[in-house]
């Protein structure tokens, strides 16, 4: 359908901007290697083995974009959605291990302070504040999860070579080099925080919590309040990858129903739930007297007694 069509073409656009957004950061890292030895900046260098984290990140991140947009198999009967979500937790763990490592090298510096090259460290910052804000750009533009811890990844470096950028300048009039670990410490901190926020959105998601935009209590009060519905129960609310939500329920009629009208009952449900968007939706209809399927008392009774050989 035309919401299906949507989907498909913004989550298709997501992974060739994370595609745009690997190739550049790679080529980068390529220089900044360079860059680090010849302007003997050892902020640079250890930069640089970040951005090559940064890189792997994006390249399993574009790995995983794409593989969410393969069709439902007999494995996957939901789709690939999810592997995107799990790409965002990976490329999470990844943004915690680099910005442990920068903290780790950044704190001696407060002790043992490095001079370097300040000019060659300000050309070399305006090459990396470009091509990582173009990488950002593109990226922070999509709305999956995975697509924003990427672009959380390029808006680290964007910060990184901006602090290397205002400590260039400042080292070429005088002679302060501590400002550059000192800025490296805060800028990783405020990632850090960043990150735990982005985990406190993928978790829940992972453990099939209801998303924070529905109301499970709302929509089973409307469901209950239409015609010839007893009971409510076995009501689900999940989501796949945080954007394509599911929804399942148990309902249990008054009165027994004909085809029409269980067909009637069934539209009415359609337009009922239409306005949440659901990409997924499952209802149990049962009848007076049925014992639901998911009781203790119908999984005792559909035990079957094999006899020893």
């Amino acid at each position: 359908d035309k919401h299906h069509d949507t989907l498909h073409a913004h989550h298709h656009h997501a992974s060739g901007n994370i595609k745009t957004a690997f190739f550049l950061n790679l080529g980068f890292t390529l220089i900044e290697l360079v860059g680090g030895i010849v302007t003997n900046s050892t902020a640079i260098l250890a930069d640089a083995v970040h951005d090559l984290g940064d890189s792997f990140a994006l390249g399993q991140a574009w790995y995983f974009e794409k593989k969410s947009h393969q069709k439902s198999d007999t494995r996957y009967t939901y789709g690939y959605q999810r592997f995107s979500l799990f790409a965002a937790l990976i490329n999470t763990a990844i943004l915690f291990g680099g910005s442990l490592v920068v903290l780790v090298n950044a704190v001696p510096r407060l002790f043992s302070p490095h001079h370097t090259d300040a000019r060659g460290m300000f050309f070399l910052a305006l090459l990396g504040i470009a091509i990582n804000a173009l990488a950002m750009v593109k990226v922070s533009k999509e709305h999956s999860m995975n697509a924003k811890i990427v672009a959380l990844h390029m808006l680290e470096d964007v910060l990184g070579w901006i602090a290397v950028l205002v400590v260039s300048i400042i080292l070429y009039f005088y002679d302060v080099p501590i400002l550059d670990p000192i800025l490296a410490i805060l800028i990783t901190i405020y990632i850090l925080f960043r990150s735990i926020q982005n985990l406190q959105t993928i978790v829940p998601v992972f453990l099939q919590a209801v998303p924070d935009t529905f109301d499970i209590k709302i929509i089973t009060e409307q469901i209950e309040a239409l015609e010839n519905i007893r009971s409510v129960h076995h009501v689900h609310i999940w989501s796949l990858d945080g954007e394509r939500n599911v929804f399942t329920a148990h309902l249990e009629v008054q009165n027994m129903v004909t085809a029409n009208d269980y067909q009637r009952l069934k539209t009415t449900i359609q337009t009922l739930l239409a306005p949440y968007h659901f990409h997924h939706s499952t209802i149990e209809i049962e009848y007076p007297g049925e014992i639901c399927r998911n009781s203790i008392s119908f999984i005792q009774n559909s035990k079957v007694n094999i006899p020893h050989q």
